[in-house]
């Protein structure tokens, strides 16, 4: 059955997923508030804290704040995560809790579990569907709605562990996928349970010529390497040689503007760019306009937001938050400065630092950019770079340099009484590695005066280094992190930095 007859069939059932008005987005907070407290109050963790008291709070919001202290992983997981699982019921949220995300771990430490209960999959389904719906603002033609949807993620063959499975949020989606949509969905179930992302590519690829493909949606990293190997395989210029009807791909898990250069490459014909936000924690906002690069944030789907500006009032040096911190709501919150993100949801976070540091670009339509994460930011000697930083200073090689950029990295290593920075840059395109350097640390000084004073001091000196992109894809392959929800961290630590130097080396080796 096509989308569109799947979509007209279940209209009045649609009515409850249409993206709500956000002209009183703090009531409905506050409402969101209010039912979560409701439906956890008989929970271990409601008891503790007294959730049937503060639901008879006339200023219920920042009673919160001061009844129930903000969590990381660590002291949430280790004091009731644990317990739910262990196969404990009614910790968090009310009943057992099925199923279990692990963190893409880009930290290089050990993957989070985060859980993920019926009502949150019910809101990453709702979600979902704000943003099919959305699509009608892009003045795509009819018969886009007849087209398969191409959903690439981590494997829906989840690990059972007895009382709970787990897996990387993307298979616990697709694993929970609505009976309606396999209809349109590609790659299938099938294909979809392959763990191992070199079987499941060459299974793609095989089946691409049976498919009409319209719309994909997955890291971008990884798209860029799927549809490379089909145009590979097939001997085409371009993905649109065998999908000519693809018009969307909604990107997430990390900022798409760094590969766009690098998809221009890949497309033969425009094609809509959507960004989304699905965390291990939740669907949080997604782009639902052609207009911006910004997403909306879910007010109306199980999840309660708070935000902390990122400033070193409320940080320290390496991006631990401080007690007390300042707490601005919704209402609060000011355009153009950066917040760190707090949330609590229908899965049993409850104020739960997400780790996300994001920018309001639209208070009125509570519209955001992720602007980086509060542990990823190069603060070495107070350069104070943030990934969104890098990433500016990427998009500006490749616009001054005119070459495509795959993928990137960079560390702090010691360097002279000092320390330098260290970038490591995929791209097959010839470039003086000497001229990238002088032309990168111009432009971040330029643009970053924390950048430009720790250059007048400590940081020493500045290295750039062109290799193949397939060297990022081989850091993944060896060390078990390709495709899924894993990504390459751009701030690398030190361990992590010295293995993916290594396998530079080793196969730098191998092509001499």
């Amino acid at each position: 059955m096509a989308i569109a007859g799947t979509l007209i069939k279940a209209a009045i059932h649609l009515q409850q997923y249409i993206i709500p008005e956000t002209e009183h987005a703090g009531e409905e907070q506050t409402k969101q508030l209010r039912s979560l407290l409701k439906k956890a109050s008989d929970t271990s963790f409601g008891k503790f804290y007294g959730f049937e008291n503060l639901l008879k709070s006339p200023n219920i919001k920042s009673d919160f704040v001061q009844k129930v202290p903000i969590h990381d992983y660590e002291t949430i997981s280790q004091r009731w995560w644990c317990r739910s699982l262990e196969g404990e019921k009614d910790i968090c949220w009310p009943g057992r809790v099925q199923f279990f995300a692990l963190s893409s771990g880009t930290t290089g430490n050990k993957s989070k579990r985060i859980p993920v209960t019926q009502d949150m999959l019910k809101s990453i389904q709702k979600t979902s569907l704000q943003q099919i719906l959305s699509l009608t603002h892009y003045n795509l033609p009819v018969d886009f709605y007849e087209k398969d949807i191409l959903l690439v993620g981590s494997s829906t063959s989840l690990s059972d562990k007895g009382v709970y499975k787990e897996g990387e949020i993307s298979g616990i989606s697709a694993y929970n996928i609505p009976e309606w949509f396999n209809n349109y969905y590609k790659p299938g179930n099938d294909i979809a349970g392959i763990s191992n992302w070199e079987e499941k590519v060459d299974a793609i690829i095989k089946k691409a010529p049976e498919w009409d493909i319209g719309a994909m949606a997955g890291i971008p990293a990884w798209y860029q390497v799927m549809m490379q190997r089909i145009i590979d395989y097939y001997g085409l210029e371009t993905i649109h040689d065998i999908w000519p009807n693809l018009q969307v791909y909604a990107s997430g898990g990390v900022a798409f503007e760094p590969y766009r250069k690098n998809f221009d490459k890949l497309f033969g014909k425009p094609v809509h760019v959507t960004d989304t936000y699905l965390a291990s924690e939740g669907y949080l906002a997604f782009q639902c306009r052609p207009d911006t690069n910004a997403m909306k944030l879910n007010l109306d789907a199980g999840i309660y937001y708070e935000f902390v500006p990122f400033t070193e009032h409320n940080f320290d040096s390496e991006g631990k938050i401080k007690p007390n911190p300042e707490i601005h709501l919704l209402e609060e919150v000011e355009e153009n400065c950066d917040y760190a993100i707090v949330i609590s949801t229908c899965s049993g976070a409850w104020r739960y630092l997400i780790g996300d540091t994001i920018r309001f670009t639209n208070k009125a339509r509570h519209e955001i950019i992720i602007t980086g994460r509060t542990k990823h930011f190069l603060n070495v000697a107070g350069s104070q770079l943030s990934i969104e930083k890098l990433n500016a200073g990427i998009n500006h090689l490749q616009e001054t340099f005119d070459i495509k950029i795959a993928d990137f990295l960079v560390s702090a290593i010691e360097y002279q009484e000092g320390f330098a920075h260290k970038w490591y840059i995929g791209s097959n395109d010839p470039a003086d590695n000497q001229l990238l350097k002088n032309s990168l640390d111009h432009y971040l000084k330029e643009i970053n005066k924390n950048y430009k004073g720790a250059r007048e001091k400590a940081l020493k000196d500045v290295f750039v280094e062109i290799v193949p992109p397939d060297f990022f894809y081989q850091y993944h392959v060896k060390y078990k992190t390709a495709g899924g929800q894993s990504k390459t961290p751009r701030v690398m630590k030190k361990e992590q930095f010295q293995q993916f130097e290594a396998l530079v080396e080793t196969l730098s080796q191998t092509q001499r």
